[in-house]
């Protein structure tokens, strides 16, 4: 007779918010009391109060269009979220969960009035701009990395340089078929990163933790990650990525041939999602982690197939993934990452990653690692096959600051630690986190 596990003090999830919160403070404070330059050299960065470590700067609003809107989700949301995710069907509960999420995302992004949704993706920095002057897709893929290079002729942008080439194409599709206004292509994308939630609550169904996805389900939905997601292609890739997972707990638990067509869907969803982010790579370690969970390896090497199979046509018309990331490292290290320290930005990336998930992430993860014996193990393998990936982001360096937006992929496979903490935490842990949004919303310009 195996002893029983003990039940983890009532004090640890509190060990896990404090530290995010010092965490966090020290991340803000820190620069400015060493007077420590952690950004690349720019001239406008000291003067204009650019606010390690987010990507943005102190810029209170009183109120904005979208303000009473979103304190009006945070309080019911946080009211009667749980309730309902408990009681729905469950293909009401994702119907509800992806409105909700549009909403959230909506409200949040309009506190800055139509400009919150506008001026990210149409700033010269991003996809849009380079998007409306493609004519010729083949020439573009054949001469894509030739293009990423600082000192090349005609070089892209930042982030068509720091992307492959499918985040582009996704945004010269839009403008091909009139969608690729500023205003409109914001919308485009907070209609499908609003999927992300009922993915991520497919999945741990699918793997057989029907009652700790409706528990996750509000925490979901009302992420502080939304003020990043409303406005920032990387929540495109996150939904993208998400579905190509909930594919292969599908195809993992599904019995008959069936299974053979889901694992391709799985690999060719996730195959596209590399062409769209060089970091979504690490996404193989929630893989792996749905499959021990589903304890079937058996669509492994189909899915690894079809994924294989979209890199290697972008390789046919002229783009290789594996020569253009070395271009790549090579123009990041001679730009923006030198002048990135890695003494801050090593602990500096996690505080980042604290403002954008929430303070409550601090006091899940600690619980779920403290009570892994007792907690739903689905769940538990999710989390920390996203935890693994943050963490090999964070040591390769290549994510040196605006994790904030850089790591949506994970956020939502983290946040499913808050569905481990004990009810009394999850009550008034959803309180905290629609407030940690609304306080980020309010009191920061974010650049995304």
């Amino acid at each position: 007779m195996t002893a029983p596990t003990r039940v983890p003090r009532p004090w640890v999830p509190w060990i896990g918010l404090v530290g995010c919160l010092l965490l966090v403070a020290a991340a803000f404070a820190v620069p400015a009391l060493r007077d420590w330059d952690v950004w690349p050299r720019a001239p406008r960065s000291r003067a204009d109060g650019e606010l390690a470590p987010l990507h943005g700067y102190w810029e209170p609003k009183l109120f904005g269009p979208g303000t009473l809107p979103a304190v009006l989700v945070a309080v019911l949301g946080w009211r009667y979220g749980s309730a309902f995710a408990g009681r729905l069907s469950w293909r009401r509960l994702l119907l509800v969960s992806y409105v909700v999420a549009v909403v959230w995302l909506l409200a949040l992004a309009l506190v800055d009035g139509t400009d919150g949704i506008s001026r990210v993706l149409g700033s010269d920095y991003e996809y849009l701009p380079s998007a409306r002057e493609v004519t010729d897709v083949p020439a573009l893929l054949d001469g894509y990395v030739a293009r990423i290079p600082m000192d090349a002729a005609n070089n892209w942008p930042t982030h068509p340089a720091g992307h492959p080439p499918l985040a582009l194409l996704f945004f010269v599709g839009l403008v091909k078929v009139g969608l690729g206004g500023d205003l409109v292509a914001g919308l485009v994308v907070i209609v499908l990163a609003a999927t992300t939630a009922p993915a991520v609550l497919t999945t741990l169904r699918t793997l057989g933790s029907e009652v700790v996805a409706r528990r996750a389900a509000p925490f979901l939905v009302l992420t502080p990650a939304a003020v990043f997601m409303a406005v920032s292609a990387d929540a495109l890739f996150a939904a993208v990525g998400a579905w190509g997972i909930a594919c292969l707990a599908v195809a993992a638990t599904r019995t008959g041939p069936a299974w053979i067509g889901w694992s391709v869907l799985a690999g060719l969803v996730l195959g596209a999602s590399v062409l769209m982010s060089y970091g979504l790579p690490l996404l193989g370690l929630v893989c792996l982690a749905v499959l021990t969970a589903a304890r079937s390896w058996r669509p492994l090497p189909i899915a690894v197939l079809a994924a294989l199979a979209p890199v290697l046509l972008f390789a046919a018309l002229g783009f290789s993934w594996w020569e253009a990331y070395p271009v790549l490292h090579d123009r990041y290290w001679d730009g923006i990452a030198a002048d990135r320290p890695a003494s801050y930005w090593l602990w500096g990336n996690l505080a980042a990653l604290a403002v954008s998930a929430g303070p409550l992430l601090g006091a899940s993860l600690v619980y779920a690692g403290a009570a892994w014996r007792r907690v739903d193990r689905a769940a538990l393998l999710l989390v920390a096959g996203a935890a693994a990936a943050i963490v090999a982001a964070d040591l390769s360096r290549m994510s040196k600051a605006e994790v904030e937006r850089i790591w949506l992929p994970f956020i939502p496979w983290l946040t499913l630690s808050a569905a481990l903490l004990p009810e009394r935490w999850r009550r008034w842990g959803l309180g905290l986190q629609v407030l940690s949004a609304l306080v980020v919303q309010q009191l920061l310009y974010t650049s995304w």
